[in-house]
């Protein structure tokens, strides 16, 4: 018998949630009672960090938790996997290789967790959140990672979309023009947004999806690893344990400079040199960082000037500046919209709930526990869609590579749009049809999606036989093309590949399977739940009189911790280690408790002084 909240007995429809699955946090909402509403985590905390550990134990860590790791355990944890999202590169955690989908899955299974203690446990759907900027593959595997842990996702939205639906569900009496500045941890996106009579149309996006507070995050590193080559001679971020310590620090630098005018940096420990420890001693000043992050800060205003372009419309026709994101609490950001605008954004919204918050909204539409507010929601196209074309050039000569857009940017979607092309060559009988995202004239400046061909047209002198090429572009961001034969019939439909393989069930069952195993360890009873994520000194607060199965258990996990640390630490510190383990080993073969326990005390001890 499955377990059941309270509330999931008093709804009739399979539950819809919304996600804002972000690049620094994630967080989970649901309509109740007519309002969104954010589901708080174990932690008792609306936001979830978007960090995954693998902790000594194997078992899956995601959240505050896991963001307490990256520094202590770098090769056990991952952060920031939605910049890599329909991309090949892998990551190595835990000794074992990942794709960013399978990562952010794992990151996804904390949510549907939460989603399972509200609703009860039973099939789940999830409408969940993107950057307006993500191409068709990282919209795919966006989508495929919330398959992968078990969520029914009919439906991606647009960030800026969602922050714009959660402003205009509270605010559906007033007709407005809203411009949304979302500029998240890896992505900024920015759009203009109508309201009107219970309509929220989207006329514009544009966005860069690799810009975002992570950026500001390493000009920082880079600024403090520069003050270290100049004193010391060592680049921090050649070692793994010191970059780690350095992003940590950059990002409370980050945060503290948008409330204080000037912070103190002490650290007593970055790195280690000639067994020494280095550390770092330095003031920074709020202007100093945003001289460092300025031109990408400028890079904004220019998607800001972008899209007020395209939507045909001038800055003193905006009525409200809706700011979305954590690094929009950057003065600086306030101030460059201030001084564009001639106005201030509000502030009536939450920066890091605005989207989650919006995508409720969405899920509540779709449900129907939203029929009767009579919201209607539009988006748009963010980038223009088309295929490779032979292109006449002055000299009367053809040329390959060329590309036309069927959908263009800034399209209203759901959409469908059909053009006519033709055979190219004599007696041709098949035609390759290769798709492309982008606004560039030329097919190798675009982003290339997929190709597919269709076969059995009849021979025939080039330019005889006509092709309808069609293309779909549902609300979810995603494409469907249609090559159709218009003499014989013929025609082939390809929806767009995801970013994971599926060329055979066997690479899904698998990346489905590598799901699974890793959220399915069995936790270690003998244990605290959080070893291995805490410090050295909370896990001693543990320690008390054992049996010797227990110390040799214990004994047996400090050795493997013993190990992990071998690889990322100083010549001393790995003598002193392996003669850690030596002891460890030594200590379990002899069958004595009291040698057993002074062993683990000689390791702790070890711990204690390499700080690890």
């Amino acid at each position: 018998m499955n377990k059941r909240s309270k509330y999931s007995e008093e709804v009739s429809f399979r539950p819809i949630v919304g996600i804002d699955l972000g690049t620094t946090n994630s967080a989970v909402a649901y309509i109740h009672k007519g309002n969104p509403k954010i589901i708080v985590n174990k932690k008792g905390n609306k936001i979830t960090p978007s960090v995954l550990l693998i902790d000594l134990e194997e078992k899956i860590v995601v959240g505050e938790d896991a963001l307490s790791a990256l520094v202590a355990m770098p090769e056990r944890t991952k952060a920031s996997v939605k910049r890599e999202m329909g991309s090949s590169e892998l990551s190595e955690i835990a000794g074992k290789v990942y794709s960013p989908e399978e990562v952010s899955a794992l990151i996804l299974g904390e949510m549907k967790d939460l989603v399972d203690e509200t609703f009860g446990e039973g099939e789940k759907e999830a409408v969940i959140t993107v950057p307006a900027y993500f191409t068709d593959q990282q919209r795919q595997a966006t989508k495929k990672a919330g398959e992968l842990v078990g969520f029914v996702v009919e439906r991606i939205v647009n960030e800026p979309t969602a922050a714009a639906l959660a402003f205009g569900y509270e605010n559906m009496d007033e007709n407005r023009h809203l411009l949304v500045y979302d500029l998240g941890g890896g992505t900024f996106d920015v759009s203009i947004v109508e309201i009107m009579d219970g309509i929220i149309e989207v006329k514009a996006s544009s966005g860069n999806s690799k810009l975002g507070g992570e950026d500001f995050d390493w000009l920082l590193v880079d600024w403090l690893s520069e003050i270290m080559i100049n004193e010391h001679q060592v680049d921090p971020r050649e070692d793994i344990r010191g970059l780690a310590l350095l992003k940590e620090e950059a990002e409370r630098i980050k945060k503290q400079l948008s409330t204080e005018n000037q912070i103190d940096i002490n650290l007593p420990v970055v790195v280690m040199k000639e067994d020494q420890p280095l550390g770092l001693k330095q003031t920074i000043t709020r202007n100093t960082f945003i001289s460092l992050i300025e031109p990408l800060l400028e890079q904004t205003m220019e998607k800001v000037s972008e899209v007020l372009k395209e939507a045909n419309m001038q800055p003193g026709e905006m009525d409200d500046i809706l700011l979305v994101g954590g690094s929009t609490r950057i003065p600086r950001v306030h101030e460059l919209l201030s001084d564009y605008f001639g106005a201030g954004p509000r502030h009536d919204i939450h920066p890091d709930e605005a989207v989650a918050m919006g995508a409720a909204v969405q899920a509540g539409l779709k449900s129907g526990a939203l029929t009767d507010s009579g919201l209607i929601v539009t988006d748009v196209a963010p980038f223009s869609m088309g295929i490779a074309v032979l292109s006449e050039m002055a000299s009367g000569k053809v040329r390959e590579g060329a590309y036309q857009a069927i959908i263009t940017k800034n399209t209203t979607i759901p959409v469908t749009r059909t053009e006519t092309f033709y055979t190219s060559v004599d007696n041709q009988t098949e035609v390759k049809v290769e798709v492309y995202q982008g606004e560039e004239k030329l097919v190798k400046d675009n982003h290339f999606i997929n190709e597919f061909i269709l076969e059995g047209l009849p021979e025939g002198p080039a330019g005889f036989e006509s092709l309808e090429v069609t293309f779909r572009y549902n609300l979810n961001g995603i494409l469907e093309v249609t090559a159709k034969s218009l003499s014989t019939e013929e025609q082939v439909t390809v929806t767009m590949e995801d970013a994971i393989d599926r060329s055979s069930e066997q690479a899904y069952e698998e990346s489905l399977e590598q799901i699974k195993e890793a959220s399915n360890k069995e936790d270690d009873q003998d244990m605290p739940d959080d070893f291995g994520q805490q410090s050295i000194f909370d896990f001693l607060e543990y320690e008390e009189e054992s049996s010797l199965d227990e110390l040799i258990d214990e004994a047996k996990q400090w050795e493997k911790r013993c190990r992990s640390e071998l690889k990322n630490t100083s010549k001393v510190a790995r003598d002193q280690l392996r003669a850690g383990i030596d002891r460890l080993q030594k200590a379990m073969e002899s069958d004595d408790a009291d040698e057993v326990e002074e062993a683990i005390d000689m390791v702790t001890d070890i711990f204690i002084e390499l700080e690890l």
